[in-house]
């Protein structure tokens, strides 16, 4: 545990993030307190991305010493929250509390629903727009009844090759086609997309596809998944 939470706090710090707890193998931590930071968005993207590679670099000296190999999923919301010194007279800590910080916990957890190893809310995506985003989904969290937009950030978008870009922009179109209840231009474009690379999000939304025209939704229907888990 101490092997691989020892590099994701490093790159937290480097990329000015404060750390606020460990909880089990999770690590949770903020931007832009107690030092303001106008880049607070960006710091936080780049770091959830140095994240996967830091892990990503783990897999061998683990597997050199019998370990199990190990992924880590991310989550970012941007937005407003309570930051200070809580708790009771026999302790206090420095930390962050507001449905924002609910919201990146949750976010964290739809990364293996999928398939990504990140996922940020629309305030992120907004306030960090250096980076390449591709959209997942809108979704309702467990908890929650306003639908927020979440998005897999890609990289820094001058450095993305523009193969990826364009699958990218064709999911885009996938995801139009699917909320309009185009369920035949959507399976479409899926198909395209596999042909170059298989991803587990394209099943996630063929099954989705699968049981929308078993059940059509509503006519007021927005394409808005309801998440029930945490």
């Amino acid at each position: 545990m101490n092997e691989f939470l020892t590099p994701i706090t490093g790159v937290i710090q480097q990329h000015r993030g404060t750390i606020d707890k460990y909880m089990g193998d999770a690590v949770m931590a903020f931007w832009g307190a107690p030092l303001a930071d106008d880049e607070h968005a960006h710091h936080a993207v780049a770091a959830g991305l140095a994240m996967i590679d830091a892990v990503a670099a783990l897999k061998e000296p683990f597997a050199a010493k019998g370990w199990p190999a190990i992924a880590v999923g991310v989550g970012v919301s941007s937005g407003d929250m309570n930051v200070g010194n809580m708790g009771s007279e026999f302790r206090i800590a420095y930390t962050v509390m507001g449905d924002t910080v609910n919201l990146g916990s949750r976010l964290e957890g739809l990364t293996k629903q999928y398939g990504v190893h990140m996922i940020v809310n629309d305030g992120t995506a907004r306030r960090a727009p250096l980076f390449a985003y591709r959209e997942l989904d809108r979704v309702r969290v467990k908890g929650k009844h306003e639908p927020v937009a979440i998005l897999e950030p890609m990289g820094l978008a001058s450095g993305l090759p523009a193969e990826r870009l364009a699958a990218a922009e064709q999911f885009a179109g996938m995801l139009a086609a699917y909320r309009d209840s185009d369920w035949d231009a959507a399976e479409r474009i899926l198909d395209q997309l596999d042909k170059v690379q298989t991803e587990p999000l394209y099943a996630v939304y063929r099954e989705r596809i699968a049981q929308c025209r078993q059940a059509p939704p509503p006519a007021d229907w927005a394409g808005v998944f309801d998440h029930t888990s945490k």
